[in-house]
This record gives structure tokens, C-alpha cells and sequence, in this order.
């Protein structure tokens, strides 16, 4: 579903990803780890076109994006739909407003249609009659949970979530992990997830991708990275199983 080859992206003297080569089939879970300042929520910006390689291929969905123009990703992003790590909700709009908001821009929708998608939605995020309240009167926890209707509504192929968990407690942090399990799975998607985690990326990951200064350092099954001799992923494994 989705191909990197050779991927570089530089900003000024810095290279942050440096020949990134990495195949994501269709219907994985993918996990990709690193510390700070890495090039993980790169590699997603890249891949929705929010930033352009300075050199390489991105292939999604059989169709070479690395060139392409701001019209031309209109159709990639319909795709790919992207969960940044704060909800970004419009404080303004309740949360039926907020979800319907992809469908009205992207799509001609009788107002039914769209109805029985947000709630549909909704569901999908285990969320209910909330649809009249706005941003402010719900959790941040819940936040995080309409933020991701939002994305599933538009049914994407792809899902890419950057650092999905920052900011939840432990139990909240869990349960946005089952659900990205869970959605991935009753929607047939492809998942790429940016985190640090370790612990949640052995739970629900089919493929796990360390990153280090940029590059692919270590890449595999859960069991097979547990198995890891790379200095960074058994920092990580340490790290997994003190919390």
C-alpha cells in the first residue's frame, strides 16, 4: 500500500530522513518507533504531501506521489486520512458539526447521508450522544475520540496517526491503542503509527520499524523484535517493561 524509496528530506544543513527505504502492505498495523527529533511525524508529513522530499519516491496505493502538486494530493489525502497528536477540533462547532465538516468540504452528501455516517462514525469510537455538545464540554480523552470519527468518517484506505497517545493517561492511552486496533481491523485500513511506545506497539503492531538519526535501524514482527540486538530497540524493550 505504501513504498519509500530512498527518501531524503533536509531542512537547511540538517538531514532528517536519509534514504528512508521501507515497503507498508495493505492491512498492517505498522508501528514506527524513535526518540525525539528522529524524523517519524516527517515521514507521515511527507507522506500526505504537508512537506516534500527533497529527493526519492513515495508510492501509495500504486501511484507515485513524490512530484505531485497541491491539486493532485486532493485525491491521495480522500485516502489517507491523518490523526494529528492534539484533536485540533473546531471549538466554535458542536461535535456533529466538527465530524460532518471532511463530508460537506469533500463530497455532495444529502444531509441524511451524512447524518447516518457521523453517527455510524461515532459508534466505530465506541461515542454516543454527545452530537449536540461541543469540543469544551467533553473530555480530552473523548476529544481524541471524535477527532479520529472525524478522520474514519471520510472511510480512508489509509490511516496515519502521529503520536496518537501524547498527553493521556495510562488507561485512556490503552484504550486509543485497542480502538486503533480495532478499527484497523473492522475497516480493512492500513495503519501507520508514530509513537514511542514500545510496550503499546508489542500489543497491537503486525510490523514494527525503529528509526535512529533518521534512517531505518531495526524493522520486524513484534517477536522478532523482541529478539532485537540493536542497542536502540533493546533501550526501548528496557524501557517497555519498567512502566
Amino acid at each position: 500500500m505504501i513504498k519509500y524509496k530512498n527518501l531524503v528530506k533536509s531542512f537547511g544543513t540538517r538531514t532528517v530522513l536519509k534514504g528512508i527505504d521501507l515497503h507498508i502492505k495493505a492491512g498492517e498495523i505498522v508501528f514506527i518507533l524513535g526518540t525525539s527529533g528522529t524524523g517519524k511525524s516527517v515521514l507521515l508529513k511527507n507522506t500526505v504531501g504537508l512537506l516534500r522530499p527533497d529527493s526519492g519516491e513515495i508510492w501509495i496505493d500504486g501511484e507515485n506521489v513524490s512530484g505531485y502538486s497541491e491539486e493532485q494530493f486532493l485525491s491521495i489525502r480522500k485516502k489517507c486520512g491523518m490523526v494529528f497528536q492534539h484533536p485540533a477540533l473546531f471549538d466554535s462547532l458542536t461535535i456533529y458539526e466538527n465530524i460532518a465538516y471532511g463530508l460537506r468540504k469533500h463530497f455532495s452528501m444529502a444531509e441524511n447521508e451524512i447524518e447516518r455516517r457521523v453517527e455510524q462514525a461515532l459508534s466505530l469510537v465506541n461515542l454516543d450522544n454527545i452530537l449536540s455538545k461541543r469540543p469544551g464540554e467533553i473530555s480530552y480523552g473523548m476529544q481524541k475520540r471524535v477527532s479520529l470519527a472525524r478522520t474514519v468518517v471520510l472511510q480512508p484506505k489509509v490511516l496515519l496517526f502521529d503520536e496518537p497517545t501524547t498527553g493521556l493517561d495510562p488507561v485512556t492511552t490503552n484504550s486509543i491503542n485497542t480502538l486503533i486496533q480495532s478499527l484497523s481491523r473492522k475497516l480493512n485500513t492500513t495503519s501507520m503509527v508514530v509513537s514511542h511506545d514500545m510496550q503499546c506497539a508489542l500489543k497491537i503492531a503486525d510490523h514494527i520499524v525503529v528509526l535512529d538519526q533518521g534512517q531505518v535501524v531495526d524493522q520486524g514482527t513484534p517477536k522478532q523484535l523482541l529478539e532485537s540486538e540493536v542497542p536502540l530497540v533493546r533501550d526501548f524493550l528496557e524501557e517497555a517493561r519498567n512502566q
